[in-house]
Protein backbone atom coordinates (compact mmCIF):
# COMPACT_ATOMS: atom_id res chain seq x y z
CA UNK A 1 0.00 0.00 0.00
CA UNK A 2 1.12 3.79 -0.56
CA UNK A 3 -0.08 6.93 1.13
CA UNK A 4 -2.86 7.34 -1.21
CA UNK A 5 -4.46 4.12 -0.48
CA UNK A 6 -4.04 4.20 3.69
CA UNK A 7 -5.61 7.42 2.96
CA UNK A 8 -8.48 6.20 0.76
CA UNK A 9 -8.87 2.63 2.84
CA UNK A 10 -9.64 5.13 5.91
CA UNK A 11 -11.79 7.54 4.43
CA UNK A 12 -13.87 4.55 3.12
CA UNK A 13 -14.17 2.97 6.52
CA UNK A 14 -13.47 6.15 8.61
CA UNK A 15 -15.00 9.31 7.38
CA UNK A 16 -18.48 9.05 9.31
CA UNK A 17 -15.87 10.01 12.70
CA UNK A 18 -12.58 11.33 11.77
CA UNK A 19 -11.47 13.78 8.81
CA UNK A 20 -7.73 13.04 8.18
CA UNK A 21 -5.26 15.84 7.50
CA UNK A 22 -4.02 14.53 4.55
CA UNK A 23 -0.97 16.67 4.25
CA UNK A 24 0.19 14.93 7.66
CA UNK A 25 0.83 11.59 6.10
CA UNK A 26 3.97 10.19 6.81
CA UNK A 27 5.96 6.82 6.07
CA UNK A 28 8.72 5.22 7.64
CA UNK A 29 9.41 1.70 6.56
CA UNK A 30 5.87 1.09 5.41
CA UNK A 31 4.27 2.25 8.74
CA UNK A 32 2.39 5.47 8.09
CA UNK A 33 1.44 7.96 10.31
CA UNK A 34 -1.43 10.95 9.99
CA UNK A 35 -3.77 13.24 11.73
CA UNK A 36 -7.21 12.82 11.98
CA UNK A 37 -9.79 15.20 13.42
CA UNK A 38 -13.07 13.07 15.01
CA UNK A 39 -16.10 14.93 16.50
CA UNK A 40 -14.25 16.73 19.82
CA UNK A 41 -10.74 15.84 19.35
CA UNK A 42 -8.07 15.19 17.44
CA UNK A 43 -5.69 12.03 17.26
CA UNK A 44 -2.60 10.97 15.48
CA UNK A 45 -3.38 7.51 13.66
CA UNK A 46 -0.74 5.26 13.09
CA UNK A 47 -0.60 1.63 10.52
CA UNK A 48 2.15 -0.08 12.08
CA UNK A 49 3.27 -4.04 13.08
CA UNK A 50 2.00 -4.55 17.02
CA UNK A 51 5.23 -4.41 18.06
CA UNK A 52 5.72 -0.70 16.92
CA UNK A 53 1.95 0.14 17.61
CA UNK A 54 2.34 -0.94 21.22
CA UNK A 55 4.92 1.44 22.01
CA UNK A 56 2.57 4.03 21.44
CA UNK A 57 -0.68 5.02 23.51
CA UNK A 58 -4.15 4.78 22.21
CA UNK A 59 -6.60 2.67 21.50
CA UNK A 60 -6.95 -0.04 18.60
CA UNK A 61 -9.41 0.29 16.04
CA UNK A 62 -8.77 -2.96 13.82
CA UNK A 63 -6.09 -5.32 13.01
CA UNK A 64 -5.49 -5.60 8.70
CA UNK A 65 -3.47 -8.04 6.45
CA UNK A 66 -1.35 -6.26 4.59
CA UNK A 67 1.16 -8.01 1.78
CA UNK A 68 0.91 -10.69 4.41
CA UNK A 69 2.19 -8.73 7.34
CA UNK A 70 -0.90 -8.01 10.01
CA UNK A 71 -0.56 -4.34 10.92
CA UNK A 72 -2.52 -2.33 13.87
CA UNK A 73 -4.50 0.95 12.64
CA UNK A 74 -4.77 2.61 15.84
CA UNK A 75 -5.87 5.89 17.25
CA UNK A 76 -3.07 7.55 19.77
CA UNK A 77 -3.52 10.18 21.91
CA UNK A 78 -1.98 13.90 21.24
CA UNK A 79 0.35 13.24 24.77
CA UNK A 80 4.37 13.69 25.18
CA UNK A 81 5.01 10.00 24.76
CA UNK A 82 3.26 9.95 21.55
CA UNK A 83 5.06 13.00 20.05
CA UNK A 84 8.47 12.04 21.50
CA UNK A 85 7.92 8.53 19.52
CA UNK A 86 7.24 10.76 16.65
CA UNK A 87 10.28 12.89 17.17
CA UNK A 88 12.49 9.40 17.45
CA UNK A 89 11.14 8.42 13.62
CA UNK A 90 11.06 11.80 12.16
CA UNK A 91 14.01 13.62 13.00
CA UNK A 92 12.89 16.80 10.95
CA UNK A 93 10.00 17.02 14.10
CA UNK A 94 12.97 18.13 16.68
CA UNK A 95 13.44 21.45 16.78
CA UNK A 96 16.88 23.45 15.42
CA UNK A 97 19.58 26.01 15.35
CA UNK A 98 18.93 29.28 13.61
CA UNK A 99 22.06 31.12 13.92
CA UNK A 100 22.24 34.22 11.35
CA UNK A 101 19.28 34.09 9.66
CA UNK A 102 15.91 36.22 9.49
CA UNK A 103 14.12 35.08 11.77
CA UNK A 104 10.59 35.50 13.39
CA UNK A 105 9.24 34.33 16.58
CA UNK A 106 5.13 33.18 16.83
CA UNK A 107 4.21 32.90 20.65
CA UNK A 108 0.77 30.55 20.40
CA UNK A 109 -1.08 30.96 23.79
CA UNK A 110 -3.00 28.54 23.60
CA UNK A 111 -1.47 26.00 21.76
CA UNK A 112 -3.06 25.23 18.48
CA UNK A 113 -2.14 28.10 16.53
CA UNK A 114 1.03 26.35 14.71
CA UNK A 115 -0.74 25.58 11.31
CA UNK A 116 -1.92 28.73 10.65
CA UNK A 117 1.97 30.16 11.46
CA UNK A 118 3.23 27.83 9.05
CA UNK A 119 0.35 28.89 6.81
CA UNK A 120 2.11 32.12 7.20
CA UNK A 121 5.38 31.25 6.33
CA UNK A 122 5.09 29.25 3.21
CA UNK A 123 6.89 31.50 0.60
CA UNK A 124 9.18 33.38 3.19
CA UNK A 125 12.87 33.51 3.42
CA UNK A 126 12.55 33.48 7.46
CA UNK A 127 13.45 31.02 10.30
CA UNK A 128 10.24 30.30 12.08
CA UNK A 129 10.26 30.23 15.86
CA UNK A 130 7.37 28.13 16.48
CA UNK A 131 7.59 27.61 19.94
CA UNK A 132 8.25 30.73 22.34
CA UNK A 133 6.84 31.28 25.82
CA UNK A 134 7.82 33.47 28.65
CA UNK A 135 7.62 32.53 31.88
CA UNK A 136 5.10 34.65 32.62
CA UNK A 137 2.90 33.69 29.86
CA UNK A 138 3.18 29.91 30.78
CA UNK A 139 1.85 30.62 34.69
CA UNK A 140 -1.04 32.42 33.16
CA UNK A 141 -1.78 30.09 30.92
CA UNK A 142 -0.93 27.20 32.91
CA UNK A 143 1.98 25.33 30.55
CA UNK A 144 5.39 24.38 30.52
CA UNK A 145 8.16 24.12 28.76
CA UNK A 146 7.55 20.74 27.57
CA UNK A 147 3.31 21.40 26.53
CA UNK A 148 4.52 24.57 24.51
CA UNK A 149 6.85 22.49 22.98
CA UNK A 150 4.81 19.40 22.13
CA UNK A 151 2.24 21.30 21.05
CA UNK A 152 3.93 23.25 18.59
CA UNK A 153 5.42 20.33 16.99
CA UNK A 154 2.08 18.70 17.00
CA UNK A 155 0.87 21.69 14.65
CA UNK A 156 3.76 20.96 12.53
CA UNK A 157 2.93 17.35 12.44
CA UNK A 158 -0.54 18.17 11.32
CA UNK A 159 0.37 20.33 8.42
CA UNK A 160 2.81 17.97 6.78
CA UNK A 161 6.01 20.87 7.90
CA UNK A 162 9.17 18.98 7.34
CA UNK A 163 11.34 22.30 7.54
CA UNK A 164 13.74 23.95 10.19
CA UNK A 165 12.31 25.99 12.87
CA UNK A 166 13.09 26.83 16.41
CA UNK A 167 11.84 26.49 20.39
CA UNK A 168 12.65 29.32 22.46
CA UNK A 169 12.72 29.72 25.75
CA UNK A 170 11.67 33.28 26.29
CA UNK A 171 12.47 35.57 28.82
CA UNK A 172 14.04 33.42 31.05
CA UNK A 173 15.72 34.70 34.50
CA UNK A 174 16.90 31.75 36.39
CA UNK A 175 19.29 28.98 35.57
CA UNK A 176 16.81 27.07 36.53
CA UNK A 177 14.16 27.56 34.03
CA UNK A 178 16.90 27.47 32.02
CA UNK A 179 17.85 23.78 32.71
CA UNK A 180 14.00 22.88 32.50
CA UNK A 181 13.83 23.90 28.98
CA UNK A 182 17.01 22.36 27.55
CA UNK A 183 16.24 19.09 29.53
CA UNK A 184 12.93 19.92 27.02
CA UNK A 185 14.91 20.36 23.87
CA UNK A 186 14.63 24.06 23.28
CA UNK A 187 17.30 25.28 21.04
CA UNK A 188 16.88 28.98 21.91
CA UNK A 189 16.88 31.30 25.17
CA UNK A 190 16.33 34.33 25.72
CA UNK A 191 18.10 35.89 28.82
CA UNK A 192 16.00 38.44 30.50
CA UNK A 193 18.50 40.24 33.32
CA UNK A 194 16.03 43.31 33.99
CA UNK A 195 16.34 42.70 37.50
CA UNK A 196 20.30 43.37 37.51
CA UNK A 197 19.65 46.36 35.37
CA UNK A 198 19.49 49.43 37.46
CA UNK A 199 17.06 51.88 36.29
CA UNK A 200 17.75 54.94 39.24
CA UNK A 201 21.76 56.11 38.16
CA UNK A 202 20.36 59.19 36.33
CA UNK A 203 18.63 60.40 39.74
CA UNK A 204 21.89 60.14 41.90
CA UNK A 205 24.29 62.75 42.64
CA UNK A 206 28.24 62.69 41.52
CA UNK A 207 29.25 61.79 45.07
CA UNK A 208 26.54 58.88 45.36
CA UNK A 209 28.18 57.65 41.76
CA UNK A 210 31.25 57.62 42.55
CA UNK A 211 30.79 55.38 45.30
CA UNK A 212 28.74 53.06 43.97
CA UNK A 213 31.30 52.98 41.50
CA UNK A 214 34.31 52.18 43.34
CA UNK A 215 32.37 48.93 44.65
CA UNK A 216 32.50 47.37 41.16
CA UNK A 217 35.06 44.66 40.90
CA UNK A 218 37.40 45.44 37.90
CA UNK A 219 35.74 48.92 37.07
CA UNK A 220 39.16 50.71 37.00
CA UNK A 221 40.25 47.70 34.40
CA UNK A 222 36.94 48.14 32.62
CA UNK A 223 37.61 52.20 32.32
CA UNK A 224 40.94 51.53 30.84
CA UNK A 225 39.34 49.54 28.06
CA UNK A 226 37.10 52.56 27.01
CA UNK A 227 37.25 55.64 29.01
CA UNK A 228 38.10 58.37 25.92
CA UNK A 229 38.37 55.56 23.13
CA UNK A 230 36.10 56.98 19.78
CA UNK A 231 34.19 55.18 17.29
CA UNK A 232 33.41 56.29 14.34
CA UNK A 233 29.88 54.64 13.14
CA UNK A 234 27.47 56.11 10.25
CA UNK A 235 29.44 59.36 10.28
CA UNK A 236 28.90 60.21 13.68
CA UNK A 237 31.33 60.07 16.63
CA UNK A 238 31.15 57.79 19.86
CA UNK A 239 33.16 58.51 22.59
CA UNK A 240 33.01 57.29 26.57
CA UNK A 241 33.87 60.60 28.18
CA UNK A 242 34.02 59.75 32.40
CA UNK A 243 30.20 60.35 33.40
CA UNK A 244 28.90 58.58 30.65
CA UNK A 245 30.75 55.73 31.47
CA UNK A 246 30.12 55.52 34.54
CA UNK A 247 26.83 55.97 34.27
CA UNK A 248 26.65 52.39 31.98
CA UNK A 249 28.98 50.56 33.67
CA UNK A 250 26.82 51.03 36.70
CA UNK A 251 23.73 50.65 35.13
CA UNK A 252 24.65 47.54 32.97
CA UNK A 253 27.63 45.71 34.86
CA UNK A 254 25.49 43.30 37.10
CA UNK A 255 23.61 42.49 34.30
CA UNK A 256 26.68 41.48 32.28
CA UNK A 257 27.72 39.04 35.12
CA UNK A 258 24.48 37.43 35.28
CA UNK A 259 24.29 37.00 31.44
CA UNK A 260 27.65 35.51 31.33
CA UNK A 261 26.60 33.29 34.32
CA UNK A 262 23.67 32.30 32.47
CA UNK A 263 25.93 31.29 29.18
CA UNK A 264 28.32 29.60 30.43
CA UNK A 265 25.99 26.94 32.45
CA UNK A 266 24.07 26.97 28.64
CA UNK A 267 27.35 26.18 27.08
CA UNK A 268 28.20 23.65 29.82
CA UNK A 269 24.70 21.95 29.84
CA UNK A 270 23.30 22.14 26.12
CA UNK A 271 26.20 20.36 24.94
CA UNK A 272 25.43 21.82 21.31
CA UNK A 273 24.39 24.64 19.13
CA UNK A 274 21.88 27.02 20.77
CA UNK A 275 20.70 30.02 19.83
CA UNK A 276 21.43 32.81 22.76
CA UNK A 277 18.87 36.35 22.73
CA UNK A 278 20.20 39.10 24.75
CA UNK A 279 17.22 41.50 26.35
CA UNK A 280 17.47 44.53 27.74
CA UNK A 281 14.44 45.99 26.31
CA UNK A 282 12.52 45.78 29.89
CA UNK A 283 13.88 48.89 31.16
CA UNK A 284 12.12 52.18 31.66
CA UNK A 285 15.62 53.62 29.65
CA UNK A 286 15.92 53.47 26.22
CA UNK A 287 19.28 52.12 25.06
CA UNK A 288 21.72 54.55 23.89
CA UNK A 289 24.04 54.10 21.14
CA UNK A 290 26.73 54.56 23.55
CA UNK A 291 25.35 51.73 25.93
CA UNK A 292 24.66 49.27 23.08
CA UNK A 293 28.25 49.51 22.27
CA UNK A 294 29.51 49.18 25.90
CA UNK A 295 27.37 46.15 26.48
CA UNK A 296 28.27 44.22 23.05
CA UNK A 297 31.88 44.81 23.33
CA UNK A 298 31.82 43.45 26.87
CA UNK A 299 30.11 39.99 26.03
CA UNK A 300 32.36 39.94 23.24
CA UNK A 301 35.05 40.54 25.69
CA UNK A 302 34.01 37.82 28.14
CA UNK A 303 33.34 34.99 25.24
CA UNK A 304 29.68 35.19 25.15
CA UNK A 305 28.70 33.39 21.79
CA UNK A 306 25.16 35.28 21.25
CA UNK A 307 23.14 35.76 17.85
CA UNK A 308 20.33 38.22 19.15
CA UNK A 309 20.19 41.01 21.06
CA UNK A 310 17.08 42.76 21.55
CA UNK A 311 17.56 46.39 22.89
CA UNK A 312 14.83 49.44 24.37
CA UNK A 313 14.23 51.72 21.25
CA UNK A 314 13.19 54.88 20.90
CA UNK A 315 8.96 55.40 21.32
CA UNK A 316 6.44 53.42 22.97
CA UNK A 317 6.02 49.77 22.47
CA UNK A 318 2.55 48.51 23.85
CA UNK A 319 1.00 45.38 23.47
CA UNK A 320 -0.69 44.40 20.61
CA UNK A 321 -1.07 48.15 18.75
CA UNK A 322 1.02 50.06 16.45
CA UNK A 323 3.98 51.96 17.35
CA UNK A 324 3.54 54.94 18.93
CA UNK A 325 5.43 57.35 18.41
CA UNK A 326 7.67 60.03 16.18
CA UNK A 327 8.48 56.93 12.80
CA UNK A 328 11.00 59.41 11.84
CA UNK A 329 13.02 60.29 14.61
CA UNK A 330 12.86 56.33 15.22
CA UNK A 331 13.86 55.50 11.73
CA UNK A 332 17.01 58.11 12.43
CA UNK A 333 18.04 56.32 15.66
CA UNK A 334 17.73 53.10 15.00
CA UNK A 335 19.44 53.28 11.83
CA UNK A 336 22.61 54.04 13.85
CA UNK A 337 21.80 51.18 16.01
CA UNK A 338 21.88 49.31 13.25
CA UNK A 339 25.21 50.76 11.70
CA UNK A 340 26.38 49.76 14.83
CA UNK A 341 25.41 46.09 14.83
CA UNK A 342 27.06 45.60 11.28
CA UNK A 343 30.35 47.27 12.28
CA UNK A 344 30.52 44.71 15.37
CA UNK A 345 29.30 41.79 13.61
CA UNK A 346 27.74 38.74 14.68
CA UNK A 347 24.62 39.03 16.32
CA UNK A 348 20.97 40.43 14.92
CA UNK A 349 19.09 42.80 16.04
CA UNK A 350 15.69 41.93 18.24
CA UNK A 351 12.48 43.28 18.75
CA UNK A 352 10.40 42.47 21.19
CA UNK A 353 6.32 43.58 21.77
CA UNK A 354 6.73 43.42 17.77
CA UNK A 355 3.04 42.64 17.47
CA UNK A 356 1.43 44.55 15.09
CA UNK A 357 4.20 47.60 14.76
CA UNK A 358 3.79 47.37 10.73
CA UNK A 359 5.04 51.11 10.44
CA UNK A 360 8.45 50.13 11.75
CA UNK A 361 8.31 47.02 10.33
CA UNK A 362 9.89 48.63 7.07
CA UNK A 363 12.43 50.35 8.28
CA UNK A 364 13.92 47.40 10.59
CA UNK A 365 14.05 44.91 7.37
CA UNK A 366 15.92 47.90 5.54
CA UNK A 367 18.58 49.42 8.15
CA UNK A 368 19.38 45.75 8.81
CA UNK A 369 19.45 44.16 5.53
CA UNK A 370 16.43 41.98 6.47
CA UNK A 371 18.83 40.03 9.15
CA UNK A 372 16.93 40.43 12.29
CA UNK A 373 14.89 39.06 14.72
CA UNK A 374 10.94 39.81 15.33
CA UNK A 375 9.30 38.37 18.04
CA UNK A 376 5.21 38.26 18.45
CA UNK A 377 3.17 36.78 20.88
CA UNK A 378 -0.41 38.42 21.98
CA UNK A 379 -1.04 39.01 18.52
CA UNK A 380 -2.27 35.39 17.42
CA UNK A 381 -4.54 35.34 21.03
CA UNK A 382 -6.19 38.67 19.70
CA UNK A 383 -7.26 36.85 16.22
CA UNK A 384 -8.21 33.87 18.22
CA UNK A 385 -10.48 36.12 20.40
CA UNK A 386 -12.04 37.94 17.42
CA UNK A 387 -12.97 34.43 15.88
CA UNK A 388 -14.62 33.80 18.84
CA UNK A 389 -16.07 37.23 18.40
CA UNK A 390 -17.45 36.26 14.94
CA UNK A 391 -18.52 32.43 15.74
CA UNK A 392 -19.92 32.84 19.17
CA UNK A 393 -20.78 36.76 19.62
CA UNK A 394 -22.50 35.27 23.19
CA UNK A 395 -19.51 34.12 24.26
CA UNK A 396 -17.53 36.91 23.60
CA UNK A 397 -20.04 39.33 25.07
CA UNK A 398 -19.36 37.41 28.66
CA UNK A 399 -15.46 37.16 27.91
CA UNK A 400 -15.22 40.98 27.16
CA UNK A 401 -17.52 42.35 30.27
CA UNK A 402 -15.00 39.76 32.27
CA UNK A 403 -12.04 41.56 30.87
CA UNK A 404 -13.40 44.96 31.86
CA UNK A 405 -14.03 43.63 35.74
CA UNK A 406 -10.31 42.45 35.95
CA UNK A 407 -8.24 44.88 33.61
CA UNK A 408 -7.38 47.01 36.57
CA UNK A 409 -5.59 44.44 38.04
CA UNK A 410 -4.31 42.98 35.13
CA UNK A 411 -2.85 46.67 34.01
CA UNK A 412 -0.39 46.20 36.88
CA UNK A 413 3.04 44.27 35.01
CA UNK A 414 2.22 46.49 31.40
CA UNK A 415 3.06 49.84 30.48
CA UNK A 416 -0.19 50.50 28.48
CA UNK A 417 -2.20 54.20 27.72
CA UNK A 418 -5.60 52.19 27.37
CA UNK A 419 -8.77 53.92 28.26
CA UNK A 420 -11.53 52.16 28.62
CA UNK A 421 -13.89 55.18 28.20
CA UNK A 422 -12.65 54.77 24.81
CA UNK A 423 -14.36 51.18 24.27
CA UNK A 424 -17.81 51.11 22.72
CA UNK A 425 -20.55 49.83 24.99
CA UNK A 426 -21.30 46.26 24.33
CA UNK A 427 -25.22 46.76 25.19
CA UNK A 428 -25.01 49.54 22.01
CA UNK A 429 -23.42 47.25 19.57
CA UNK A 430 -24.85 44.16 17.27
CA UNK A 431 -23.18 41.15 16.84
CA UNK A 432 -21.89 41.82 13.20
CA UNK A 433 -19.92 44.66 15.08
CA UNK A 434 -17.83 42.96 17.77
CA UNK A 435 -14.86 41.64 15.61
CA UNK A 436 -14.50 45.62 14.76
CA UNK A 437 -13.76 46.21 18.30
CA UNK A 438 -10.11 43.73 16.95
CA UNK A 439 -9.34 47.29 15.13
CA UNK A 440 -9.31 49.71 17.50
CA UNK A 441 -6.42 49.89 20.46
CA UNK A 442 -8.01 49.89 24.03
CA UNK A 443 -10.00 47.14 23.40
CA UNK A 444 -7.39 44.88 21.74
CA UNK A 445 -4.88 45.91 24.81
CA UNK A 446 -7.99 45.08 26.87
CA UNK A 447 -8.05 41.18 25.74
CA UNK A 448 -4.57 41.24 25.44
CA UNK A 449 -3.88 41.67 28.76
CA UNK A 450 -6.26 40.27 30.65
CA UNK A 451 -5.94 36.63 28.46
CA UNK A 452 -4.53 34.74 31.94
CA UNK A 453 -7.59 35.79 33.87
CA UNK A 454 -9.94 34.95 30.72
CA UNK A 455 -7.89 31.40 30.20
CA UNK A 456 -7.72 30.82 34.19
CA UNK A 457 -11.36 31.85 35.45
CA UNK A 458 -13.45 28.81 37.37
CA UNK A 459 -16.69 28.58 38.57
CA UNK A 460 -16.88 27.62 42.22
CA UNK A 461 -16.86 23.66 41.80
CA UNK A 462 -13.79 24.19 39.86
CA UNK A 463 -15.04 24.38 36.42
CA UNK A 464 -12.98 26.40 33.44
CA UNK A 465 -15.46 29.39 32.90
CA UNK A 466 -14.56 30.40 29.22
CA UNK A 467 -11.15 27.75 28.17
CA UNK A 468 -12.88 25.22 27.18
CA UNK A 469 -15.52 27.14 25.27
CA UNK A 470 -13.15 28.83 23.39
CA UNK A 471 -11.26 26.10 22.34
CA UNK A 472 -14.36 24.37 21.24
CA UNK A 473 -15.11 27.36 19.21
CA UNK A 474 -12.16 27.11 17.59
CA UNK A 475 -12.38 23.60 16.74
CA UNK A 476 -15.56 23.91 15.18
CA UNK A 477 -14.13 26.91 13.67
CA UNK A 478 -10.85 25.46 12.65
CA UNK A 479 -11.25 26.91 8.69
CA UNK A 480 -11.62 30.22 10.24
CA UNK A 481 -9.44 30.27 12.65
CA UNK A 482 -6.29 29.23 10.73
CA UNK A 483 -7.43 31.79 7.84
CA UNK A 484 -7.79 34.75 10.00
CA UNK A 485 -4.61 33.86 12.23
CA UNK A 486 -2.42 33.13 9.00
CA UNK A 487 -3.15 36.20 6.53
CA UNK A 488 -2.57 38.46 10.08
CA UNK A 489 0.57 36.84 10.86
CA UNK A 490 1.23 36.63 6.91
CA UNK A 491 1.03 40.47 7.46
CA UNK A 492 3.73 40.91 9.49
CA UNK A 493 5.54 38.88 7.57
CA UNK A 494 5.15 40.78 4.13
CA UNK A 495 6.00 43.60 5.60
CA UNK A 496 10.05 42.24 6.72
CA UNK A 497 10.43 40.39 3.29
CA UNK A 498 9.98 42.91 1.02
Amino acid sequence: MNKQDILQYFDKHYSDRYKVYSSSIKSEKDNYFFMAKGDKEKNLIILAPLNLANKFEGVNLEEKIVDENKLIIKKCYLNHLNISLLREIFPHLNPSFCGLRPSFGTGDRLGIATPAHLQAFQGKVIFPILAQQSVREMARTERNWQKVLDDAIWGCFEAGYEGPFGADADHVKEIKDLKDAVDCGYTMFTLDPSNFIRNDIEKLGKQELDQLYNQIPDSKKIEGLYLSKSYKIKGQELIFNEKSLKEIILTYSEAINHVVKCYEFLKDYKKCNFDLEISVDETPTVTSPLAHLFVVSEFKRREVNFQNLALHFLGDWQKGIEYKGDVKQFAREFSLHAALSKSIGGYKLSLHTGSDKFSVYPIFARETGGLCHIKTAGTSWLEEAKVVAMKDPALYREIHRFALENFKKDRASYNLTTDLSRIPDLDKISDGELASLFKQNDSRQLIHITYGSILMAKDNVGKYIFKDRIYKILFDYEEDHYRELSNHIRRHLELLSN
